[in-house]
């Protein structure tokens, strides 16, 4: 059974981002398969729409498996942002070089006197 062909419809249909759950295996692997990829590891975000799973990133892979029979552009855009916004901002690192090494000596000699 070959499932339907994209529709107007499926263009302003409802989309739900969400964490896998147990429940959701056999449709994981059923996206896999469908896909012709290894099943993902988790932590899984998913993404339904019309209340079908159609998309699923991997965050400990970053790698995305979809139905090949569905428009899934979108909801794959949809998921890597709700991805970044998990992951947290990125902090420029820190350089511990002289600065600090300078603040550590100006503290010695101050509690010196």
């Amino acid at each position: 059974m070959r499932p339907a062909a994209p529709s107007a419809a499926d263009a302003v249909a409802p989309v739900t981002l969400r964490y896998a759950v147990f429940d959701d295996a056999p449709d994981l692997l059923r996206l896999a398969q469908l896909d012709s990829s290894e099943p993902l590891a988790e932590p899984i975000l998913i993404a339904e729409v019309a209340g079908r799973l159609t998309v699923a990133l991997s965050l400990f892979e970053d790698r995305v498996i979809a139905d090949p029979f569905v428009l899934t552009g979108g909801a794959v855009e949809l998921l890597r942002a709700r991805a970044r916004q998990l992951s947290g901002p990125e902090r420029p690192r820190r350089r511990w070089g002289r600065r600090r090494r300078g603040r550590v000596r100006a503290l010695g000699r101050a509690s010196a006197l």
